[in-house]
């Protein structure tokens, strides 16, 4: 359990010092954050309202904060191109992260052609619900997908806890970037902590 929970404390130090330097991603990571948790109580009893927030505010924030505001050049303060930290990324680079996007576009399509989506959802229901209970079971697939994935690649271990951090970032990101929008209102862009690491 120890060399799990050490394991769980690299992999969070490295997403934070390789990819949360911009304040607006952590700020964007703050309001995904919070909205994730507002799901986790809400996905008990309105499981719809609670993946539409996950996807359509929690993740469209997260990640539109590394597509569009995360410095892609030289990491001076990591001595690392982005090139290399793509590269080594545990879970969901940039480039997986475009495949689950178009994922996350086409799954609800076949909804056009089959309401029940050929038999899994029962007759009548309304169209919000089907798209959302088809997210829900991508967002489910795809922490999955790529856990498994990690087990061939990195190990059983290391796939366990990836999948344990994704669980669990919106109460860590809660905690670490509550400040940010603090300090992106001050006029701070980057992330000057980081370079005293």
């Amino acid at each position: 359990m120890k060399g799990m929970l050490r394991e769980l404390q690299i992999q969070r130090w490295d997403d934070h010092r390789y990819y949360h330097h911009s304040r607006i991603n952590q700020s964007l990571h703050f309001v995904s954050a919070s909205s994730f948790l507002c799901a986790y109580v809400l996905v008990f009893f309105q499981p719809v309202l609670a993946t539409l927030l996950g996807w359509l505010v929690a993740m469209t924030a997260r990640q539109s904060g590394h597509f569009f505001f995360e410095p892609k050049g030289y990491d001076h303060v990591n001595q690392a191109s982005h090139e290399y930290k793509e590269q080594i990324k545990v879970g969901y680079n940039l480039r997986r992260k475009i495949l689950l996007y178009v994922a996350f576009a086409i799954a609800p399509l076949p909804l056009l052609l089959d309401p029940t989506y050929f038999g899994l959802f029962e007759e009548g229901k309304d169209l919000v619900h089907n798209v959302a209970m088809v997210w829900l079971a991508l967002g489910a697939g795809g922490l999955l997908f790529r856990g498994v994935h990690l087990f061939f690649l990195r190990g059983v271990r290391t796939g366990l806890v990836w999948m344990l951090k994704i669980l669990t970032d919106p109460f860590n990101d809660f905690k670490l970037y509550w400040k940010a929008p603090l300090a992106l209102m001050r006029g701070e862009l980057i992330d000057t902590s980081l370079q005293k690491t």
